[in-house]
């Protein structure tokens, strides 16, 4: 892989796609309903066991104020990491994991709609589609990660 491509991870959410650094992807799991915590913030789904360890599950349909759909039979919940943190994040489908040529993502505009700014890598052109390129990192706040 050449320095000037970036390997991602396409997911669908609600018939929209969106990317993310494979770097920031340790696992891609079956769905598994969670267990919900009592005064979690609303995309918060709750927590399964991983590893021996709690994840939290979050919805970004929730997150991002996206009209709610109901979890497809499909649906698989991708573990993110950032440092020792770990997130579980529930899409619809996992799409496939591509090379990106750096030339082909370009800065998110100042409106995106429903999307924080925060989050958002860039905008990806690819095979006649644009995919919002995420990072899964920066999904949660400081604040919100100690709530969880």
């Amino acid at each position: 892989m050449d320095s000037n491509e970036v390997k991602v991870l396409i997911f669908g959410i609600n018939g929209e796609y969106y990317a993310t650094d494979i770097m920031e992807v340790e696992r891609i799991l079956g769905y598994e309903k969670p267990r919900k915590l009592p005064d979690s913030p609303e995309f918060v789904q709750g927590v399964i066991n991983y590893e021996g360890n709690i994840l939290p599950i979050i919805s970004l349909i929730k997150r991002f104020g996206l009209e709610e759909e109901e979890i497809k039979n499909d649906a698989k919940i991708i573990v993110a990491k950032q440092n020792e943190d770990k997130l579980g994040i529930v899409v619809d489908v996992v799409s496939e994991v591509k090379d990106v040529d750096a030339k082909n993502i370009e800065a998110a505009p100042d409106i995106v709609a429903g999307i924080s700014r925060r989050y958002i890598k860039g905008l990806i052109k690819t095979d006649g589609k644009i995919i919002i390129f995420l990072n899964l990192g920066t999904i949660l706040t400081e604040e919100e990660k100690k709530l969880i």
